[in-house]
């Protein structure tokens, strides 16, 4: 049985006959093979596979080999979208990449992606939105491609966050993992995009963050030895917002396409905890088998997470024609992003 099969019968109307921006036509993903367990965590601090799981939901995080960079889990994710897409290389006119953790601050990782998938003289960069930064993409692919300025848009969330851990601190270590996910957006596809919205309230920034390495705090001796360069953040302010803006968002979505929440046969979250995404599914009123959990043995992979986690969906062939899909992410910034999608017949 699917979702839609528990809560409705027929496609919800307003939905069902809107008309789409443009079109998912390919997806894709790459988790590398390495898991660093709970268990592993325990040698290095003082934490309890009980403890993580029971708090976040994570067994275990993807952990990219040594010789790999973040450049090398984008290219993994785009080469998959690109095959499921069926569209060669020389199709795509333009690329975004969504990461906070570059292969370095200058040139952007997107240029190297570029480089080692073999495009040419087609227009590359990256955006900075950490966990809503996918769902940004979307929204900048979708607006090119509406304005005619072009066709099939290659967009990546690709994050190396256990580069930037500090395994001293267990209330961030424990949560962050490697990944990539993949989504190539045309005009045609198999999943329409029938809205899309983002937000941001940087008087939160400081709720995030990894303070050291920019203009504010450059590198330095003093930057090494206090581990500014490692990601910190303010868990049960993180906890009490995401929660918050994610449900606020689906709820505004919702009524923008004149649904009722309760329509969404499938909500996809930003991975962050999987008791925030409870929380959030609870704040709703939407049944768990609608809300998605798929950080077991990932943790949170940041702008890579909504991608993984729906393309996992899609690989393993659990949507149907006509169904409602949102994801929505939240992260540092603060910056938030809903998509509502309906999947082609």
């Amino acid at each position: 049985m699917s979702p839609s099969d528990s809560h409705r019968d027929d496609p919800v109307g307003v939905a069902a006959n809107a008309p789409a921006i443009c079109s998912i036509r390919g997806l894709g993903r790459y988790l590398p093979e390495r898991q660093l367990t709970n268990v592993d965590l325990e040698k290095v601090v003082d934490t309890s596979d009980e403890w993580i799981f029971q708090r976040t939901g994570i067994r275990s995080r993807r952990v990219m080999p040594e010789d790999w960079i973040t450049s090398d889990l984008a290219v993994a994710a785009a080469q998959r979208a690109l095959a499921d897409a069926d569209l060669p290389l020389t199709a795509i006119d333009q690329m975004i990449l969504a990461t906070v953790t570059p292969d370095h601050l200058c040139p952007s990782t997107a240029c190297v992606v570029h480089h080692k998938l073999g495009m040419k003289n087609v227009p590359a960069f990256d955006i900075s939105v950490a966990c809503s930064g996918f769902g940004y993409a979307l929204s900048i692919a979708a607006a090119g491609i509406v304005a005619g300025m072009h066709h099939n848009v290659l967009v990546i969330g690709a994050e190396a966050m256990t580069r930037f851990m500090n395994y001293e601190d267990r209330t961030s270590c424990i949560l962050f993992g490697d990944g990539a996910g993949a989504a190539v957006v045309s005009k045609e596809g198999r999943f329409d995009l029938l809205y899309t919205d983002n937000g941001a309230d940087g008087s939160m920034a400081d709720m995030i963050e990894i303070p050291g390495g920019g203009s504010r705090e450059p590198a330095s001796e003093g930057t090494l030895q206090e581990r500014r360069h490692f990601v910190v953040l303010r868990g049960r302010e993180v906890f009490k917002s995401a929660v918050r803006q994610m449900s606020q968002s689906t709820r505004d979505a919702a009524e923008a396409l004149g649904i009722q929440v309760s329509d969404i046969d499938w909500m996809v979250p930003h991975q962050a905890n999987a008791r925030i995404i409870e929380a959030v599914g609870e704040q709703l009123g939407l049944p768990a088998e609608r809300v998605v959990v798929d950080l077991e043995d990932k943790g949170n992979t940041t702008a890579a997470s909504i991608p993984i986690a729906f393309t996992g969906l899609y690989e393993q062939g659990r949507f149907e024609p006509g169904q409602l899909i949102a994801l929505v992410g939240f992260g540092a910034g603060a910056a938030w992003s809903c998509q509502i999608l309906r999947v082609r017949g």
